[in-house]
């Protein structure tokens, strides 16, 4: 994360940044909304489906919202809010938050948490919206989503952890928590690499063999 804060190139960057988080962010709460419908359709039978719901919907409400925070930054930075809208999210953001989709659906709703464990559990430092200013000039306003998720996001975290250690997980949900989290860091590592070597965040293209 570092590189991606280099100031060399930052404003640039960072507006990227502000478009790729909206494109991920904006899948937060429709993440949890499914995911917490499932949970209900398990059932009693389930013991981790109605805790899980309970969690969810409490976070559900604490999330939303977010998405528009990023719009406000793009706003005050002087780029247009409505880009994120009209644009296809790019392959690298739908391989971060893609199979979450599929494995609330195909497998079990409480794979979700090893996303958000991981997208919660790197927080922004509390220091590092006041150095963006700073590097790039642009308006405080335009680091909003920085400045809450540098609060916020610790405290999430850490309900989430004990959360965790209280859920009645069989080996099966244990293992599908640890395949998502290990899946979100890998993800979300390469999408950042890519925003930080200021280039789209789209899978480059092979070169091609010359025919012979």
């Amino acid at each position: 994360m570092a590189e991606l804060w280099r100031p060399a190139g930052l404003v640039e960057r960072y507006g990227r940044y502000l478009r790729t988080m909206h494109e991920v962010i904006r899948a937060s709460v429709p993440l949890m909304e499914l995911a917490a419908r499932r949970c209900v359709e398990r059932g009693p039978a389930d013991p981790v489906a109605g805790p899980l719901a309970r969690y969810l919907e409490r976070h559900i409400e604490e999330e939303r919202g977010h998405d528009d925070w990023l719009l406000a930054d793009l706003a005050a930075a002087g780029l247009d809010p409505a880009e994120p809208l009209r644009r296809q999210p790019p392959p690298a953001v739908a391989r971060l938050v893609g199979p979450q989709y599929y494995w609330i659906e195909h497998f079990h709703p409480v794979s979700l948490l090893g996303y958000i464990t991981v997208l919660e559990g790197n927080a922004p430092a509390p220091w590092l919206a006041a150095r963006l200013a700073a590097d790039t000039g642009l308006p405080g306003a335009a680091f909003q989503t920085v400045n809450h998720h540098a609060v916020l996001d610790c405290d999430h975290s850490a309900e989430l952890d004990r959360f965790l250690d209280g859920l009645p997980l069989d080996r099966a949900q244990e293992t599908a928590v640890a395949v998502s989290a290990l899946h979100t860091a890998d993800a979300a590592g390469e999408l950042f690499a890519r925003l930080a070597r200021g280039g789209p965040s789209l899978p480059s293209r092979p070169e091609r063999t010359p025919d012979r």
